[in-house]
């Protein structure tokens, strides 16, 4: 037992607005965790961008902290990576960035992507990856920093993402998964590796050269290195797994790799996924499909664009950050379903949203309040809100049965008793914290040879569930709001392209009777986006790109009691 006892695991969670690391126990207890906040930078046209020295830095800080607080004479059985996925992570040929990562979340391509819908690039995207663009999109990013910085575009070679660049630093090998991989030039109808055509019908052919091995996400990824033991404390020669997207890896954790399977997330971005046995299987050409490297085998899936960061901007806005998440819980169950009439749509992304439709120029707002409406009702129009997206995402991919739910606004019961009611299906919570990191670490178990697979891996890190039941009221009642709520959303969308517009030119302009007006702009941009106090574990997704900590690096306790985990 006490060898047992001894022995860890260490997730790493690379997420968008913090990193985490994370010591499981080989009970699935947490040993040990900590996170560094990391900050976006958000610029005037669009712009979410993120130093990638300063993403290593934070996750070695992390890891230093981990492996101090597990003490002297216990075991390392291996590190399992994951962490937010697309945006455009280059590397120069000696190692070093070529630049600061523009991430998912940047907007500055959105009328590139309008481009490619009419040129067709678009569709040959679609054929080849069987995924939809959008702005943060690594080949709509290499086109666009192709025209705008050819001589940093120039200098790239190698392009990667969060978690492949954490591995590079951990281990000196340059690797990528085949869920991220899926993100640029693999064609994933075959999975047998980068497509050259796609390249061409781009006008992008020099991008091949840039693209790096792909391996399973289970397989051997590495041994931490001098240098890396050095800045991590970790011990020379520990194993390092590939890992996965944040998105996809909370499946791991979950033992979902069976056709069928699926699961949600929610942090700072949304998720709602299921695995079938190859890319003709999949419901919507507006899903995002990505190859497990299982044969065939495909996630597909949606991910809305911005998740528990509503929660984080309205608490906030309403100037309620005093409060903890309880209390604000609290507060929005004084109001009955549908919030008064309040809706809320939970587009807050200056990218637009993805999923499950997509509309560049999709922004946020709320219909039906009054000079009546209350904190409250506010307060349970966004819960609902959020809610509403990603049922109409499990509808889109027809999902049935029990809805798996993992991530930090799930953690939150209102938001799980929401989700029951609106489906009318049961959702079954994983109480485990640090989703993300623990699929990573589910990973690095078979990456290690501890486990002989991914099932055995995640049985030996596997927690409690809890179960929400659907009301049959108050079902009754969320068909009714929702259908509001689908109706409310086509009526405004006419008007998104001009409200944007406005919005764009308002920072160009600087036109304002403070004389401050670009610099409000730039502020209420920043506030919005997913930097409001979400810390990952999510996906990451994921808890993403989809992602908080048991603490939030705040200090702050994060949705319910238990605090949120946010992708």
């Amino acid at each position: 037992m006490e060898e047992k006892q001894n022995r860890y695991v260490i997730g790493v969670d690379g997420g968008t607005t913090a990193v985490k690391a994370v010591a499981f126990d080989m009970t699935g207890g947490v040993a040990a965790v900590h996170s560094e906040r990391v900050p976006v930078e958000y610029g005037e046209h669009g712009e979410a961008e993120q130093d990638m020295e300063s993403i290593w830095q934070a996750v070695a800080a992390c890891l230093r902290q981990v492996v101090a607080e597990l003490g002297d004479g216990v075991e390392i059985l291996a590190v399992g990576l994951t962490g937010q996925g697309d945006g455009l992570w280059l590397l120069e040929g000696d190692g070093r960035p070529v630049r600061k990562a523009a991430i998912w979340l940047d907007g500055r391509a959105a009328e590139r992507v309008e481009e490619w819908n009419r040129s067709g690039k678009a569709e040959a995207v679609l054929d080849t990856t069987q995924t939809t663009t959008f702005p943060g999109l690594a080949p709509v990013l290499l086109e666009e920093l192709r025209e705008a910085e050819p001589d940093a575009i120039a200098r790239a070679a190698t392009l990667l993402y969060c978690k492949d660049w954490l591995r590079y630093r951990l281990t000196g090998e340059l690797s990528t998964d085949y869920t991220e991989a899926s993100r640029n030039f693999l064609d994933v109808r075959t999975a047998a590796g980068y497509s050259e055509e796609l390249a061409r019908a781009l006008g992008m052919e020099e991008a091949i050269g840039l693209l790096p091995p792909v391996r399973q996400a289970d397989a051997f990824g590495g041994r931490v290195s001098a240098d890396a033991a050095a800045e991590t404390a970790l011990p020379v020669g520990t194993p390092v797994g590939m890992g996965m997207i944040d998105v996809a890896v909370t499946g791991n954790g979950l033992g979902a790799i069976n056709n069928g399977d699926g699961w949600l997330i929610l942090g700072t971005t949304g998720f709602v996924g299921v695995l079938r046995a190859d890319a003709t299987a999949r419901s919507s050409e507006n899903s995002m499909v990505l190859a497990t490297g299982r044969g065939t085998q495909v996630l597909e899936f949606f991910a809305p664009m911005t998740g528990t960061p509503n929660l984080e901007w309205i608490r906030s806005t309403l100037g309620l950050e005093e409060l903890t998440w309880g209390e604000i819980e609290s507060m929005a169950r004084t109001v009955a379903p549908g919030s008064q009439g309040v809706i809320y749509l939970p587009y807050a992304s200056p990218g637009g949203e993805r999923a499950p439709f997509q509309d560049t120029a999709a922004s946020a707002s709320w219909m039906g309040m009054s000079i009546t409406t209350t904190q409250a009702e506010i307060l349970r129009s966004v819960y609902e809100g959020v809610a509403f997206s990603l049922l109409e995402c499990v509808d889109v991919l027809q999902l049935t049965g029990e809805l798996v739910v993992s991530g930090g606004g799930f953690r939150s019961d209102l938001m799980c008793e929401i989700l029951a009611d609106a489906s009318g299906q049961s959702v079954l919570r994983q109480d485990a914290p640090e989703a993300g990191a623990r699929g990573a670490a589910v990973l690095a178990l078979v990456s290690a040879g501890v486990a002989p697979d991914v099932k055995a891996a995640a049985g030996m890190l596997a927690t409690s569930l809890s179960r929400f039941e659907p009301d049959s009221t108050r079902r009754q009642r969320y068909r009714a709001v929702h259908e509001v709520y689908l109706r409310a959303r086509e009526a405004i969308r006419p008007v998104w392209p001009q409200m944007r517009a406005l919005r764009v030119d308002g920072v160009a302009s600087g036109d304002d009777a403070t004389g401050n007006a670009t610099a409000t702009a730039g502020a209420t941009e920043a506030e919005t986006a997913p930097e409001t106090g979400v810390s990952p574990d999510a996906t990451s997704a994921t808890e993403t790109s989809l992602p908080a900590a048991d603490a939030a690096p705040t200090g702050r306790q994060s949705p319910s009691d238990k605090g949120m985990e946010g992708q």
